[in-house]
C-alpha cells in the first residue's frame, strides 16, 4: 500500500468542503494508495498521461476537485484541492494549472530525497508528509 502525503496547503483546504465530498475524495484516494482506480478520477489533461489524476465530486450545484499523483512507486502526492468555480467548461482556470505544476516538482524532490534515497540504501525510514517548503504559489 502507497503512503499518501498532502502537499502545501492540500489537507487544509479539504477540511473546507463538504463532509460528503471529503468522504468521496477520501474514498478515491484510499483506492490510489491501493493501487486501484475509481470511476470518479480521471487523467489531467495537460500532464501527458495517467499520472496526475483529477478527482471530481459534484456537489448541491457546486464542482469540487482533488489533484493527486500516482507516478511514484510508494507514495500519492495530494497536489491541490479546489472548488471549482467558473460556471462555463469544464477546463481547469489556468492559474491552478500552474500551481499543480509546481507542486509535482516538490513531490518529484519530496520522493528523490525520502523513498529513492531509502531504495538505495536498502533501509526503511518513516517518511514524513511533504509540506511545500517554498509555500503556496
Amino acid at each position: 500500500m502507497k503512503r499518501t502525503h498532502w502537499l502545501a496547503s492540500s489537507r487544509k483546504d479539504i477540511r473546507e468542503f463538504p463532509k460528503e465530498v471529503r468522504q468521496e475524495i477520501g474514498f478515491t484516494l484510499y483506492a490510489a494508495e491501493c493501487g486501484e482506480s475509481v470511476v470518479n478520477s480521471v487523467p489531467l489533461v495537460g500532464f501527458g498521461g495517467a499520472k496526475v489524476l483529477e478527482i471530481i465530486v459534484p456537489h448541491d450545484g457546486n464542482a469540487y476537485r482533488a489533484v493527486y499523483t500516482v507516478k511514484f512507486k510508494q507514495a500519492v502526492y495530494v497536489l491541490h484541492v479546489f472548488q471549482k468555480k467558473s460556471k462555463k467548461g469544464v477546463k481547469t482556470p489556468q492559474a491552478d494549472m500552474d500551481l499543480i505544476r509546481s507542486r509535482l516538482k516538490l513531490a518529484e524532490g519530496h520522493y528523490r530525497a525520502t523513498y529513492e534515497r531509502q531504495e538505495k540504501s536498502g533501509t526503511k525510514t518513516n517518511a514524513q508528509g511533504a509540506k511545500g517548503r517554498s509555500g503556496d504559489r
